[in-house]
Parts: structure tokens; sequence; C-alpha cells
């Protein structure tokens, strides 16, 4: 059972997360949603629809813990992507309110996170997740990808716990990616290891974040070169 206090505490801290995004996107033209976002590929409005998308997936991670029957997210990467790009392509307003429908969708679901759960950990692509983490995985989920819009909100401006939370999730992807070994310190005190803990980085949450997740490194002191990174 997962401590009723840090689920409402979480699911607060994920709606004020979720609002901003919210008001971010909704200074956004059509015209502007169509441009370019920091994740490679897609548009501000396929992040806005991957996250609509994604709200969605991520209440299976909350019924295999409550059920104990794994899970498949997606059907296949294909029509993961299928998806993306049908949502993307909604008119603006259609769009929104997907991703506002998908948002309230997902915190209601974890409600039932306070009540017994028949397995402690669920697997996300290979990373094991525990079942107390699944809000926070999808704040950081919403505060990465809110940077990803490239507006003037950045990964600067969250919550400091939603910090910590994006980078523990860029540091499971780097795990299973087999990223290479690394000690990573943060200016707010946490420690993260990867592979064996070789190299030693050094910087604050976000910068953190900037760099494992999107590969910006103008921030990030290392005791040795700065490693290329296996892509997100």
């Amino acid at each position: 059972m997962i401590n009723t206090a840090r689920l409402h505490s979480d699911l607060s801290r994920l709606a004020r997360e979720t609002a901003m995004m919210s008001a971010t996107i909704r200074t956004q033209s059509s015209e502007e949603l169509a441009a370019d976002s920091l994740c490679g590929g897609w548009s501000r409005a396929h992040v806005i629809a991957h996250l609509a998308s994604n709200g969605r997936t991520l209440v299976k991670l909350v019924d295999w813990a409550i059920t104990g029957e794994p899970q498949k997210l997606y059907a296949s990467q294909d029509a993961r992507n299928a998806e993306i790009d049908q949502l993307a392509a909604l008119p603006r307003e259609e769009l929104l309110s997907a991703f506002d429908e998908s948002a309230a969708f997902f915190a209601q679901e974890c409600e039932r996170l306070a009540g017994e759960l028949a397995v402690e950990e669920v697997d996300l692509h290979g990373k094991i997740i525990p079942a107390s983490s699944i809000v926070a995985l999808r704040i950081a989920e919403v505060v990465i990808h809110h940077h990803d819009l490239d507006t003037a909100w950045s990964i600067q401006d969250a919550d400091p716990a939603s910090q910590e939370n994006a980078v523990e999730a860029a540091v499971r992807t780097m795990r299973v990616k087999d990223a290479p070994g690394m000690t990573l310190l943060s200016e707010e005190g946490d420690e993260w290891v990867i592979g064996d803990g070789s190299l030693t980085v050094r910087a604050d949450r976000a910068s953190l974040v900037e760099w494992l997740a999107r590969g910006e490194a103008r921030n990030i002191e290392a005791d040795g070169p700065i490693p290329q990174l296996p892509t997100w």
C-alpha cells in the first residue's frame, strides 16, 4: 500500500505542473503548435499529443500494480506513433481538450493506488518502476515535455521535487540504454549512479535533466570528458 499522504502530495504537485503546461499550451496559436519542439522530429503539437496518449497509457501501470496482471502499454511502436500522429493532426481546440481529459483521467485513476496493491513494482519498457512512483513518472513526463515546447517556461521553472522526478526518470532510461558509467551529483545534494559510476558529473537538477534528456551540456561539469549519451 502506498502512503496516502505521499500519494495526495504527488497528485497535487502533478495538478500544478499540468495546469502550468496547460496554460502555456493555450498561449500557442495553431501555427505555433505546428512549429518544431526540442523533441527531435516532433512539432509542439506532437509533444502535446504524446502526453495526451501517455496519460491514458500510464493508467495501465496502475492496473498492473492493483491487479498484479502485467499490462502491455502499446500494441506496437508503430501503433503508438500512429496514435500520436493522429492526435497531433487534430484541430487546436480538440488537441487541447484531449490533453486536459487525459490528464484528468490519469489523476482520477491514480486515486486507486491508495488501496491494496498486488505488486510493489511494474515494468515500463524494461525500466522497473516502484508502484509508489507512478505519479512521479507522469510528473517527469509533464515537466520534461513542457520544457520541450521551447517557450518562456523551462525545466528551471519546475518545482524542485518535480525536477528530481525528471532526473530519476532520465537516469532509469540511461541505465536501460547502457549509458557510460557515471555518478551524478546535483547541487541540491542528490546522487545517482549509472553503471560503474566511474565519471563524476555535477550540475543542478534542472541542468542534469537538460543534459540527460536532450543532450544540452552547457551547465555540466565532469571529472573528465563529457560523454556522448544514448538518445532518449
